[in-house]
């Protein structure tokens, strides 16, 4: 077997080099140079052309075809045993599909996937490769969660090469490798978790499960900003990339699809953790809701939609006076920049100044709300805290509110109204174009049209 060369290519300037240097030669930049694998030799090339051409290619690779001629496939969809996993990944697992998982330290990726691996263990075949953990220590997890080990096939493995290699003799239906960041290729020097070692290792696991039909679960590691680590190529490599999210010493746990080649994007699945492991919630509006005993102020019900489901979430504010030059914007669960402006509109077309206030935002639950439907809900609340007088319990509002002071509607705003009837409430303050074309029984509709006048409403 001929030695693999090796090459140093500049992000910078995009030139190449055969040894690694910390200037590029180029363009002077410093700590440019990244590792990769040189192109494969005319006898290499033909052995990949042989492997595509046995299963059927990679991401295409017979030809130019006519879109007309292409035969479509239905996706056959592969139940994990975790509703809220098969809501997020959009009904199930498609075979040769890639998924990343990403998540704090402790916040329960390797609990998620040992309980769906052992639930398919019992219809399909799975194999679970761990990069951190001892064999003893995966399977004392299993045991704990009392989950069946009869069929839960474990392997202790960093090296890619050999992973594939009992990949291709026990030919699993789904896979997990944990962690990708653990993960090496003998054709690059680099240590486990270097930018050129992920972004290769992840390479050729995409590529053994589009060959093969196998769908692989990947665990990321992420930065202390949140954001996964290793290179951003890896998330463009995978089908779908998963977020668990979640304060590690909470009970519940949210699971966040920010891609998804097989679903909708944004889709929310809520877990509860217990003794037993991960349980799936399947009315995450009840848990989201406090349901004081009686009314405080600075508290608003809202409706956000993450995905393809309504959700019902409390938005609370607390304003208090600014003992500082520059009053304080807090907010979690929202965006702080968009709370700026919000507070900024309320000032200028509804003359209620909070200049010399410091304004708290959060969302309960720990849930991240991304859509402007909480607009008109924080200003509710923060004028509610500000004033000190509590709204009504039985009371939903959404809304977007545009810098001019309007108020404008937002998508699936029916859904969101029949969301709330199911909890109980009696009114609702939405946009004017949410209005629903049929009245809806025991709830009242205020339609309105700028941000004062929803003011007026709760006075």
């Amino acid at each position: 077997m001929s030695k693999v060369k090796q090459r140093y290519h500049c992000t910078a300037c995009g030139a190449i080099s055969t040894k690694w240097t910390g200037q590029c030669a180029d363009c002077a930049e410093w700590n440019t140079l990244e590792e990769t694998v040189a192109p494969a030799s005319a006898s290499t090339s033909a052995t990949a052309a042989a492997t595509n051409a046995r299963y059927g290619g990679y991401a295409g690779g017979s030809g130019i075809t006519n879109a007309s001629d292409v035969q479509l496939v239905a996706e056959a969809r592969l139940g994990t045993g975790l509703s809220e996993l098969d809501r997020v990944l959009g009904g199930g697992l498609v075979a040769g599909s890639v998924t990343l998982l990403g998540g704090d330290p402790g916040i329960g990726k390797s609990t998620l996937l040992i309980q769906s691996l052992a639930h398919l263990s019992q219809s399909r075949r799975v194999l679970y490769i761990t990069g951190e953990e001892s064999l003893q220590q995966v399977t004392l997890r299993a045991r704990r969660l009392q989950l069946p080990e009869d069929k839960l096939r474990l392997l202790a493995e960093t090296q890619v090469e050999a992973i594939l290699a009992h990949a291709a003799r026990e030919k699993p239906d789904v896979m997990v490798i944990d962690s990708i960041q653990t993960m090496y290729t003998e054709l690059l020097s680099s240590a486990p978790g270097a930018v050129a070692q992920v972004r290769e290792s992840a390479a050729r696991l995409v590529r053994y499960a589009k060959q093969s039909g196998t769908s692989i679960f990947l665990v990321g590691h992420v930065t202390k900003e949140g954001a996964l680590a290793g290179p951003r190529v890896l998330e463009h490599m995978v089908d779908t990339v998963l977020y668990f999210e979640g304060d590690p010493g909470s009970r519940y746990r949210v699971i966040r699809a920010v891609k998804n080649r097989f679903g909708a994007v944004n889709e929310l699945g809520v877990f509860a953790m217990d003794e037993s492991g991960l349980k799936a919630v399947k009315n995450p509006s009840a848990i989201f809701l406090s349901r004081h005993p009686d009314p405080v102020s600075g508290s608003v019900i809202m409706v956000t939609r993450e995905g393809t489901r309504p959700m019902l979430v409390e938005a609370q504010a607390l304003v208090d006076t600014s003992h500082t030059g520059s009053p304080r914007r807090v907010s979690l669960g929202l965006e702080q920049n968009r709370l700026s402006m919000l507070l900024a509109v309320m000032h200028r077309h509804a003359g209620i100044a909070m200049f010399d206030q410091d304004v708290y935002v959060n969302v309960v639950g720990g849930v991240r709300i991304s859509e402007t439907a909480a607009d008109l809900p924080i200003l509710l609340a923060a004028l509610s805290s500000f004033r000190t007088r509590p709204l009504p319990s039985d009371l939903v509002v959404f809304g977007e509110v545009g810098l001019a002071g309007e108020v404008r509607p937002v998508a699936n705003g029916e859904e969101r109204l029949q969301e709330s009837v199911k909890h109980g409430f009696k009114r609702a303050i939405v946009p004017h174009g949410n209005l629903p074309k049929q009245s809806i029984k025991g709830l009242q509709v205020d339609g309105i049209h700028r941000l004062h006048e929803a003011i007026d409403s709760i006075d």
